[in-house]
């Protein structure tokens, strides 16, 4: 055997079960990111950039991994999965580890972990696991076990309190509950009481949460203080314009009037240095992300692959949806990173995991029910 033919074989072994088409997106996200990462961090050192690196690096790896294990071996994980994130966030409630205000992680000696990134793929994953079983006729029964499987760990996620992270793992469970066919009848009355519940979940709220909603109403209230990031992200994002100012060219960023420039406010540093172009360019690839989702989704062979499809896909969308609106002033700000696009390693290996998910349910062909 020749050293092309070699060659070949390991290139095969290496990409069979990757999404071609999701990979390539992907792999230029990152490379957007990486950019505007280093711009973001002034443009005088590597270290950030090369962190974003050793990221991606990491969940590639991991979204490789996963993308090998066939769907119906997903489908006996799903409960130590969910059982085990559920064990970590009780134990963040009673021994996490405290960081501005907030309890969110545990500190194990060798590792410190943020257990809520777990449930972002453990609920939609148990959910799905409970209606492929019951596909065959579902009652009232289903939806009630499947809400109270939802809001155990969506509570104690905001009790951290981590509103970000609680709306995304709501929302992973929620879409799953969705897709499987929830009555229009049930949603509007959900929609209903939501509406209705909202002066008690104001009262329940923490003072630094009530206060990001009222800035999003008048952020010039408090200019210098509450009001600060949004006012800064949408200057940033204005003077962009059509084209943007060039790379390590933005005023704003490059001269420390952005916060969180490299994290939650990087569309704001990416919008002002490639303006709109640059961001229609993101959104575009963020689109094709979807489609290519939603078409893996379409063509799964189970009920439990469908619904996992369905919801990791709607997921993503969600994480973009929240974080442009949070940067552009439509929404409040609640934390929650551009996907493939902000720093920071748990975020990106969670995204890239259920990519993973998402690429062994398109190769994997023949189901196996379980």
């Amino acid at each position: 055997m020749n050293f092309t033919r070699i060659i070949e074989r390991a290139f095969d072994v290496v990409t069979r079960r990757l999404d071609g088409p999701l990979m390539v997106v992907i792999v230029v996200i990152a490379a957007i990111s990486l950019t505007t990462i280093y711009s973001a961090s002034g443009g005088e050192s590597f270290d950030r950039m090369l962190g974003q690196a050793r990221n991606f690096a990491v969940a590639f790896i991991a979204m490789w991994i996963v993308a090998n294990i066939p769907p119906q071996t997903l489908m006996r994980l799903v409960i130590p999965i969910y059982v085990a994130g559920l064990v970590l966030l009780i134990g963040v409630a009673l021994f996490g580890e405290i960081r501005n205000g907030a309890r969110r992680w545990l500190n194990f000696g060798f590792i410190t972990i943020q257990p809520s990134e777990i449930m972002k793929l453990g609920m939609p994953l148990i959910l799905a696991w409970l209606f492929h079983r019951r596909e065959e006729g579902l009652s009232w029964k289903d939806y009630a076990i499947a809400g109270i499987v939802l809001m155990i760990p969506t509570g104690l996620v905001m009790r951290q309190p981590d509103l970000g992270t609680s709306i995304l793992v709501f929302s992973a469970g929620f879409f799953v509950i969705f897709l499987v066919g929830l009555s229009w009848r049930i949603l509007i009355a959900a929609g209903i009481g939501f509406i209705a519940f909202l002066p008690v979940a104001w009262r329940l709220m923490h003072d630094y949460q009530r206060e990001r909603v009222l800035t999003l109403l008048d952020p010039m209230k408090d200019p210098l203080g509450a009001g600060y990031h949004i006012i800064q992200s949408t200057i940033a994002i204005g003077s962009g314009g059509i084209v943007g100012k060039g790379w390590l060219s933005g005023s704003q960023s490059q001269l420390d009037f952005i916060p969180e420039r490299s994290t939650d406010f990087i569309l704001a540093v990416y919008g002002e240095e490639f303006g709109f172009v640059g961001v229609l360019l993101l959104l575009v690839l963020y689109l094709i992300v979807i489609g290519r989702g939603f078409m893996i989704a379409m063509n799964a062979s189970t009920t439990f692959s469908r619904l996992v499809a369905g919801a990791i896909t709607m997921s993503f969308f969600t994480y973009a949806f929240v974080n442009i609106g949070m940067v552009s002033g439509i929404l409040p700000v609640v934390g929650v990173p551009l996907p493939l696009m902000s720093y920071g390693g748990t975020a990106i290996l969670s995204m890239c995991v259920g990519f993973g998910i998402l690429m062994s349910i398109s190769t994997h062909k023949q189901l196996v029910s379980s």
